[in-house]
């Protein structure tokens, strides 16, 4: 073989070679959403899904998923700082039918030498259970629309003696829409009003919530990163704080998602922080 024949030879591997890792990066995305959509029907949209107002499974959820969450977060207040913890269980025991079983702590420390009724009882808040039904997927579109609900039986303090063990009720109905844009690019609404009911004094209170999420999905993987805007209207009162975010799988089946929160119009909150690790059992993500 001559020198130019060599040259050419070479020349048409490097190409081939090039060409090859160019096509790899292009389908890496529409590979693995083909992956977590197409495997089995019915059908279902792959959703970033927020990390702070988390829904119960997936959009579009199908029979036998299930997920443990731990999460861990810290808020800095006026006169205190609240540490959050929770565990969570969410499964499908039917398609596109989420189920949600949750329980939150919070845990609380004076600061400045706040006392007495500046810093609350610590406890578990409540028992918190939950469905969620999608009830339209379109594909071709990207796009999924589910309502739910959550129920929230909320507890006394771990040192309020004396105090009736459940307090009062919170009634939450919710909407969420969500649509992906062309691969990578991810957005959803989450909304719908709290009614809490104090039974000791037989009062109620209504607010409304309205939590809207962008997430921009790394090529090929379930990593992440994104941001919230969790908004709450009480009355004449309204409230939002920034939570940026990011996603990463660390294992087979294992997540870390990691959240800070930085509040708007809060006259008591001020800067928070808030990790979650989840568990997808029998998951083949990244």
């Amino acid at each position: 073989m001559n020198i130019k024949n060599l040259l050419m030879l070479i020349a048409i591997s490097a190409s081939g070679t090039y060409a090859f890792g160019q096509t790899t990066a292009a389908e890496k995305d529409s590979l693995y959403i083909q992956q977590v959509e197409d495997r089995q029907e019915p059908g279902k949209v792959l959703h970033a899904e927020p990390l702070y107002i988390d829904l119960i499974r997936d959009l579009g959820a199908r029979k036998g998923e299930k997920e443990w969450n731990i999460g861990l977060g810290l808020t800095d207040n006026l006169n205190f700082d609240a540490y959050e913890a929770l565990i969570e269980y969410e499964w499908a025991p039917v398609d596109r039918l989420g189920l949600e079983v949750e329980l939150p702590f919070t845990f609380y420390s004076p600061i400045g030498g706040a006392t007495g009724d500046a810093v609350p009882s610590n406890r578990l808040n409540s028992l918190k259970l939950a469905a969620q039904w999608t009830f339209w997927v379109h594909e071709p579109a990207a796009t999924s629309v589910a309502f739910g609900y959550i129920n929230e039986l909320e507890l006394s303090g771990f040192d309020e003696a004396g105090a009736a063990l459940i307090t009062g009720n919170v009634y939450n109905p919710f909407f969420v829409a969500a649509k992906r844009w062309g691969n990578n690019f991810h957005t959803l609404v989450y909304t719908g009003p709290m009614l809490e009911q104090h039974f000791a004094t037989r009062a109620w209170h209504l607010s409304y919530d309205v939590n809207t999420s962008f997430h921009y999905m790394i090529s090929g993987t379930r990593n992440f990163v994104g941001m919230e805007l969790n908004k709450t209207f009480d009355g004449r009162d309204f409230d939002m704080t920034i939570r940026p975010q990011m996603r990463l799988g660390i294992a087979a089946h294992l997540m870390v998602g990691i959240v800070a929160g930085i509040p708007v119009s809060r006259e008591n909150e001020r800067l928070s922080s808030f990790v979650r690790l989840i568990w997808e059992p029998g998951h083949k993500g990244s």
